[in-house]
């Protein structure tokens, strides 16, 4: 049984200026285990954040059920729910010291001061905030404001954490730094935790599943490993890291594999879980790291038109017949770039390609 059961969910808005019904949320299924991380993930206005505040009860359903731990709580109200949330502002009361602020809604609940401090001490070592007790707020750098804020939700010890793009506000090197630690924090504790984001590379880096949400439905849910390499539609492969597209024809179907054609020649790939039939059209995604150049032969003749180094990666623009290919070469014995204009034989890794039916 799920532990968060998202059933035929449905939140409906009206239009602005009062004329005609949005909906935000149009017939979302979600199965989440207890323990478990999952990120709902997709561009802005994709309904990721409503289905969040449906879960923490702050908007309710127009349609569906939600069910916690065996039990609907469409009509609770958040402070009934045995939920907590990290909001992407931190909202830490600025009056409050650190200490003040974790221990603001224990306070709430009228515990004894022993019980507080002991539950306050917990969670200040689990985001390594001892000895920053009696700092203001003010005094804190963004990284540590983010880990009070967080510590003050899991204090309260709840069924399960949400999380509103937290890191939102944090510069590249302190949210990668703190991605690590909601990882760490959410593995040591095995709390049951939603989190809401629209960038992929932190989706992929925390969760155990994702979903992937367009227009208020839900495109596709997996692992970060399946999302990136199976994508269900072009959207999901698009709007997960970088994607070259290939048009091509299925020339047959052989067991496990399918033979594609594009730019005129054959190549053996494994078979997609999407339905593909001989004889009709079809679309690879090639992942820029699954394309190879060298100046020996290749599957196909290509033409560098534009090359950009950068450290760790050599990144190209290879022309095929026409078509432009992004390339990012990770190899680090291949440490010669070539230059625009040159004659590259481009290899496709075949293992690494997945086919999509073509959209009509």
């Amino acid at each position: 049984m799920s532990f968060l059961l998202l059933e035929n969910l449905v939140k409906e808005f009206v239009g602005r200026g009062g004329e005609g019904i949005v909906r935000a949320v149009d017939q979302v299924n979600i199965s989440i285990q207890e323990g478990e991380f999952v990120t709902l993930l997709g561009p802005s206005g994709c309904g990721k954040t409503t289905t969040l505040r449906l879960i923490a009860g702050f908007e309710f359903p127009t349609e569906g059920r939600i069910v916690l731990d065996g039990e609907e709580i469409n009509d609770q109200p958040p402070n009934q729910r045995d939920m907590a949330m990290v909001f992407q502002s931190y909202a830490i009361f600025p009056h409050l010291n650190v200490f003040e602020n974790i221990a603001y809604g224990l306070k709430i609940q009228r515990l004894g001061k022993d019980v507080i401090k002991n539950k306050v001490q917990r969670v200040l070592e689990l985001t390594e905030l001892t000895g920053l007790e009696n700092r203001a707020p003010g005094a804190l750098s963004g990284g540590q404001q983010q880990r009070v804020a967080l510590a003050r939700a899991l204090v309260m010890e709840p069924k399960v954490l949400l999380m509103d793009e937290p890191l939102s506000n944090l510069d590249a090197k302190l949210r990668e730094l703190m991605r690590t630690e909601i990882r760490r924090i959410q593995q040591t504790l095995g709390i049951t935790s939603v989190y809401v984001t629209h960038d992929q590379l932190e989706a992929m880096t925390l969760s155990d599943q994702i979903v992937v949400m367009n227009q208020g439905r839900i495109e596709q849910i997996g692992t970060p490993s399946d999302i990136y390499r199976h994508p269900k539609t072009a959207f999901v492969a698009d709007f997960i890291g970088r994607t070259n597209f290939v048009d091509g024809t299925v020339h047959a179907i052989n067991g496990d594999t399918v033979a594609l054609e594009i730019f005129g020649k054959t190549l053996s790939i494994p078979k997609p879980d999407n339905p593909v039939s001989a004889g009709k059209p079809a679309r690879l995604v090639v992942r820029p790291e699954a394309i190879q150049v060298a100046e020996a032969s290749g599957q196909f003749e290509g033409v560098v038109r534009w090359a950009s180094y950068h450290g760790n990666a050599v990144e190209y623009e290879v022309e095929i017949a026409g078509q432009k290919l992004t390339v990012i070469n990770t190899d680090p014995r291949h440490i010669k770039i070539y230059p625009r204009g040159q004659q590259v034989g481009v290899t496709f890794l075949e293992d690494c390609l997945y086919i999509l039916p073509k959209e009509e």
